[in-house]
């Protein structure tokens, strides 16, 4: 009997900059309802799904930010979240931006099970954007400002009857991200995002945007036999036309659900976990068919 999870990918549209908590948590509730109404058991959220994506603007002195930052799990805002899950017995993933009570920030999420266990919290590791106010641009992406990089890479757990994974935004376009996953026998990763149409850097990038998102997305499943499930923050937020396309991918590569809309929208797809050993035991079979042995330049070689 094969083994199978149905899982979500709960779509937010725009959070504006002075929506509170509790509104945004409310809209949370309603995406986790809709998701256990299809009968998903695992609900997965955006990158930073409780506030408006803040690293858009400077704020000095850096203190002066703590509001957008949570320092608890769950939280006085979160725990109806929380509490309402396990009731439904549905599990869920989400990102939110963390301050630990020894002063790091970190751009992080958290993985509950059906029972309201935490299961294991994340800190994205490739952060992008820049670290000092650059007024030229017409909006800013300062997450290397607000954030430290993640210091423990990418782990994975068992969780959901599955071994499951997580990753955060910008991390699901580097294929190390998955490799090191996948390495460890991944068969569910859990990814949220909030990506901006617009690049500043170089607009050439911005009409593929779309097109870039699935391919990593697509490859990564693919060349490491797992499913992905995406959940993206789209719409216009705060003036910034933001990417959506939240999607449920399978070890194939193929997309097997994706949202139609640019707001909030539940995705919903059954995972048959047995299918990543299709993938895994043959093309893609590691122990029979890599060649670390020459690969030793990506670690050796220092950033260039």
């Amino acid at each position: 009997m094969s083994r199978r999870l149905v899982v979500a990918a709960a779509q937010l549209g725009p959070i504006a900059r002075d929506e509170p908590r509790d509104a945004v948590v409310e809209r949370l509730l309603e995406l986790l309802h809709a998701a256990h109404r299809r009968g998903a058991e695992l609900v997965v959220y955006p990158e930073l799904a409780l506030t408006t994506f803040f690293p858009r603007w400077w704020t000095a002195p850096l203190e002066a930010a703590d509001h957008w930052f949570e320092t608890e799990m769950p939280g006085p805002a979160t725990k109806a979240l929380f509490d309402e899950a396990r009731a439904l017995h549905v599990g869920f993933f989400l990102g939110y931006a963390q301050r630990t009570h020894d002063g790091h920030r970190y751009n992080s999420a958290i993985l509950v099970e059906r029972d309201g266990s935490i299961v294991a919290n994340f800190h994205k590791v490739h952060i992008p954007g820049h670290e000092h106010d650059e007024p030229w641009r017409p909006f800013q992406h300062l997450e290397r400002y607000y954030f430290e990089p993640g210091p423990e890479g990418f782990g994975v757990w068992s969780a959901f009857g599955a071994t499951v994974g997580m990753m955060l935004c910008n991390d699901r376009r580097w294929p190390e991200t998955y490799r090191v996953m996948g390495l460890q026998g991944v068969e569910l990763i859990c990814c949220g995002y909030n990506t901006p149409i617009h690049y500043p850097p170089d607009p050439s990038q911005d009409a593929l945007a779309g097109f870039h998102n699935q391919l990593v997305l697509s490859s990564g499943a693919y060349q490491n036999g797992t499913w992905v499930v995406a959940a993206a923050k789209g719409g216009v937020e705060e003036g910034v036309d933001m990417l959506a396309q939240s999607a449920v991918v399978a070890p194939s590569g193929q997309i097997v659900a994706q949202a139609v809309t640019s707001g909030d929208e539940v995705v919903v797809a059954e995972c048959d976990l047995d299918w990543c050993a299709r993938y895994k035991e043959t093309l893609f079979d590691f122990a029979r068919y890599r060649r670390p042995e020459v690969y030793g330049l990506i670690a050796q070689r220092g950033n260039r």
